[in-house]
């Protein structure tokens, strides 16, 4: 937060207990990334175990999003923050939301592990590994950016977003072409297409965190704003 010049609070158990959220949310990342991570490997892999155990694990990042809202619901009745502590709360109150989704996505990819793919199949779920390894370096990325508070940096990861989107829509073409070659093959392939799905919406996701970033760095709203107004707004 040093580069919001933010003063000291009268309070310094107030220090303690933002500084407390911040690193909460922090351990929710690290716990989404490698759940991401692992969900990726399980595909490559062909590890059921790993694909079980990312959806048994599921449930805590359901229960970090539970504690973290609940201390800073705590907090805002408490301290009744202002200013740029109150834009920290609510930016975490809706980060920690966009990283639980991201943790259900996971739980999707994972999901396509428990499937058993042909020979030419597998070939299909190599551009799906690759869209997923630029997703998680998103996620990664944005990390980081909110841990330093890194308006650059969130900016690059918002252009990112576009590329993952043009990724998505090669990848459907490819499925789809596949399916009406072989329509036995509709149940498995949708699975796959579903998978790319859920990798196009954590891009996403990734993207709503770092205009969070943004907004508490600068304090300006760019969740609609056009990419030339968002750059503008992040570096004025």
């Amino acid at each position: 937060m040093d580069k919001m010049n933010l003063t000291k609070h009268i309070s310094s158990q107030f220090n303690e207990e933002i500084e407390q959220v911040r690193n909460h949310v922090m351990a929710m990342g690290g716990l989404i990334e490698q759940q991401l991570a692992d969900a990726l490997n399980a595909i490559a892999s062909s590890d059921s175990d790993l694909a079980r155990q990312v959806i048994t694990n599921d449930l805590m990042v359901n229960d970090w999003e539970l504690k973290i809202d609940h201390e800073c619901t705590r907090i805002i009745a408490k301290r009744q923050p202002a200013a740029s502590d109150l834009r920290l709360i609510m930016a975490i109150i809706k980060t920690i939301s966009d990283l639980e989704r991201i943790g259900d996505e996971a739980e999707r990819i994972a999901k396509v592990a428990l499937e058993s793919f042909n020979s030419a199949q597998q070939d299909l779920l190599v551009n799906l590994d690759n869209m997923g390894r630029h997703v998680a370096q998103m996620l990664h990325d944005v990390l980081d950016a909110f841990a330093r508070m890194d308006v650059e940096a969130a900016l690059a990861v918002h252009r990112e977003d576009k590329k993952v989107d043009r990724e998505y829509e090669a990848i459907t073409r490819q499925l789809m072409t596949y399916m009406m070659e072989d329509p036995r093959s509709i149940p498995k392939i949708m699975n796959v297409l579903w998978s790319a799905r859920s990798m196009e919406r954590i891009g996403d996701r990734c993207k709503n965190i770092a205009e969070y970033i943004v907004f508490l760095v600068k304090g300006k709203d760019v969740r609609h704003a056009d990419d030339e107004k968002l750059e503008q707004d992040a570096r004025s």
